[in-house]
């Protein structure tokens, strides 16, 4: 097989090996696409100055579909509403219809089948420019019926403005919605209510005379009662009693639980059956859904061109620091010194030629930065819950790097050459192939580099994903232009290459050390397969490894044969990359059947699996709470787990305050552990939030030392943890 044809028959594989997750999840959204539609509606047909305003988001589910209410039960997450609006205007808290019990097997959730009107009132200043006011709503929520689907629509709508001095009217269109919509609101319970203590405590309507079925109460705690358990209602003269069970992930010294959330029934009435919702206790708003300050001193939202341009600046020189630092991350640095070596064997070409080699390079970096981030943005942009590293979370793009990286180590240890036939072909097609190996050196570093996060990358990479397509784009070319810029520069200033040895035998042994990092990164690529396609892909992933080598000796045996020989050898790759290519279907058909999942259980350490149930019910105890959200080929993640976490004086300093410890797995796709990134300001792991258990959170930073972590704890309130909070 000439070099040439294998190269570009390598190009394509990892094209397709790189993009088929993207179109698998543009394909998978078709299937779903109709679950749930949205819509932003508001009550009034105009804005009018200084006075209040309410809008809705109207959710309209398929038959048999549900989605979930503020408290979600079992499992489930509620819909999140993210606003941009006008300067002055803010929202309120959103205003929740009375749910129903959705059992599903062994769980009960608690939410909205068939339409929901989500009502949030806004705050409109004295004044008011021009018309139209353009309102917009960013809407995520978790639609599920046996199995679940993550959504998001970006809604708009355009109200004119009302004359000066005028009511605003109700619009006509939608005033019977937004009365349907009042019905389902519960309303203040007109009797005294109370809980009584114990494992089975009892809710308590003194309501004399209130005769009452299809009673359900549901608590706004998410951990205070078993949710699924039987609720049975009694009544007698003095009025409604609610049987209900205490939750068996309570602490024993955590206090009795309250008397707070929305009771539904049928009251039995003169004119007939009627359904009511009552609000007993305080109606706090809901937990915030996932946390709370910015990553980063780079602008969310600027409001101004100005303000624009400035987060821009900020936001392209934190990625080019980010990308200038990545040369010294372990997963790009041995491909570069690769090429350094290129460098110096092109060191007695002219000064303009060794130059178009850092070019070449450069470009290289440029066009995969930039191609990634436009596959990104358009996934993003169609709802996918994706970010930086993506392709990784693909287990065939983790097999086909892992093939990459081990023919290239296999052609410095001298089993192959690449590119060996095509001295042959005139010195015009060396001198191209020349400037192609530097080109696809740039693809390779950047590949390998989606890995690492270097210090200043994820805040700048996180706002560029929350911005249009051209500001995203800016960012990502920043940071190219950072990874491309060392490289290009030695090559810019030949001088600087002829400080080196001549070349001589003492780079064939330097070659021949730097094919061992290249296998590490293997060994390290394998073992992240194997958290995402458990043993069975493992095997497949390991057989198309052999294969790979099998091909590349086969190849090199070709090279070296004579005709006949040749001939034989040749067939022999074909076959070797056949079944390579066999093995990769093979590892795409155990994917689904096989993939490795997050632990479910507290590990030694007495770290917990992220959930944001989990961390809603700590933060509802006041617990101070450190959350680590992490992924299996995040090489910083790695060491800052092992070298700072997992340190006893680190976990130590966790058990003194008693802050308890959830990690994120983002190894494979987790919608949940998405969203809290993106909440963050972050488009990728690593991520770290410290909670206070007060309404606080700290971001710490990418890169942790012991000294970091253990000053954030030291930071904490005195009177933080659950023990601390009953006093």
């Amino acid at each position: 097989m000439p070099a040439r044809r294998l190269a570009l028959l390598l190009a394509l594989l990892a094209s397709c090996l790189a993009l088929g997750p993207a179109w698998s999840q543009v394909a998978g959204r078709s299937k779903y696409a109709d679950l749930v539609r949205a819509e932003l509606v508001a009550q009034e047909g105009a804005v009018a100055p200084g006075a209040p305003l309410t809008v809705g988001v109207r959710l309209t589910m398929k038959p048999g579909w549900h989605v979930y209410w503020r408290n979600p039960g079992d499992s489930g997450l509620p819909p999140e509403i993210a606003w941009t609006l006008p300067a002055g205007f803010a929202a309120g808290a959103v205003e929740w219809p009375a749910p129903e019990r959705i059992p599903v097997g062994d769980l009960m959730n608690f939410g909205y089948e068939g339409e929901v009107l989500l009502t949030v009132p806004l705050t409109v200043p004295e004044a008011v420019g021009p018309g139209p006011v353009s309102l917009k709503a960013k809407v995520s929520y978790l639609v599920c019926e046996r199995e679940c689907v993550p959504g998001e629509a970006s809604l708009s709508l355009a109200l004119p403005v009302a004359p000066a001095g005028t009511s605003p009217r109700p619009d006509p269109r939608t005033a019977p919605l937004f009365a349907q919509g009042r019905e389902r609101l519960p309303v203040p319970a007109p009797w005294p209510v109370r809980m009584s203590e114990g494992a089975n405590p009892v809710l308590t309507l003194d309501a004399p005379g209130l005769r009452a079925r299809d009673v359900a109460f549901f608590p706004y705690s998410e951990t205070a009662l078993e949710h699924a358990a039987p609720q049975t209602a009694t009544g007698d003269a003095a009025g409604l009693h609610l049987r209900l069970q205490r939750s068996s992930q309570a602490a024993p010294d955590a206090p009795a639980p309250r008397a707070d959330g929305v009771l539904t029934l049928t009251e039995e009435t003169a004119s007939g059956p009627v359904r009511r919702a009552y609000a007993l206790g305080e109606a706090a708003p809901a937990p915030a859904p996932a946390a709370a300050a910015p990553a980063s001193p780079i602008p969310a939202a600027p409001a101004t061109g100005a303000g624009e341009a400035e987060g821009l600046w900020q936001a392209a020189l934190l990625a080019f620091l980010g990308g200038l630092l990545l040369n010294l991350m372990p997963c790009v640095f041995p491909v570069l010194s690769i090429k350094v070596l290129s460098l110096v064997r092109h060191s007695g070409e002219s000064p303009g030629r060794v130059r178009l080699h850092g070019l070449a390079y450069a470009a290289g970096v440029l066009a995969t930065f930039l191609g990634l981030a436009s596959v990104l943005i358009a996934l993003r942009a169609g709802g996918a819950q994706i970010g930086w590293g993506f392709q990784l979370q693909s287990p065939l793009v983790v097999a086909g790097l892992a093939y990459g990286l081990l023919a290239m180590g296999l052609s410095l240890s001298g089993v192959w050459h690449l590119g060996g036939r095509a001295a042959a072909l005139g010195d015009g097609l060396t001198r191209r192939a020349g400037l192609e190996g530097s080109f696809f050196t740039g693809v390779l570093a950047t590949v390998v580099a989606t890995p690492c996060t270097a210090p200043f990358m994820g805040a700048a990479v996180g706002y560029g994903l929350t911005q249009g397509a051209g500001v995203a784009l800016a960012v990502f070319a920043a940071l190219g232009l950072g990874l491309a810029l060392p490289f290009a520069l030695l090559a810019a200033w030949p001088a600087l290459l002829r400080r080196l040895p001549r070349p001589g035998a003492w780079m064939e042994t330097l070659k021949g050390l730097l094919a061992f990092p290249l296998y590490l990164t293997v060994a390290w690529l394998v073992w992240v397969l194997s958290q995402q396609v458990g043993p069975t892909g493992l095997m497949a992933g390991l057989t198309g490894l052999v294969l790979v080598g099998f091909g590349a000796w086969a190849i090199e045996r070709g090279r070296a044969a004579g005709d006949v020989g040749r001939r034989g050898a040749q067939v022999a790759a074909r076959v070797a990359a056949i079944l390579a290519l066999l093995g990769l279907a093979g590892l795409m058909a155990v994917l689904d059947r096989d993939r490795a999942g997050p632990v479910a259980m507290a590990s030694a350490d007495g770290v917990e699996p992220f959930s944001q149930a989990r961390l809603d019910g700590l933060l509802a105890a006041h617990r101070p709470v450190f959350v680590n959200m992490t992924a299996a080929w995040c090489i910083t993640c790695q060491v800052n787990d092992r070298a700072t976490l997992r340190a006893d004086a680190v976990q130590a300093a966790f058990k003194a305050r008693d802050v308890a410890q959830l990690k994120g797995d983002w190894t494979n796709q987790n919608p949940e552990i998405t969203r809290v990134l993106e909440a963050n300001g972050r488009s990728g792991v690593p991520l770290y939030l410290l909670y206070d258990g007060r309404g606080g959170v700290a971001v710490l930073p990418q890169i942790l030392t012991e000294s970091i972590v253990r000053d954030a704890l030291a930071a904490l309130p005195a009177t933080a943890g659950p023990r601390a909070a009953l006093r």
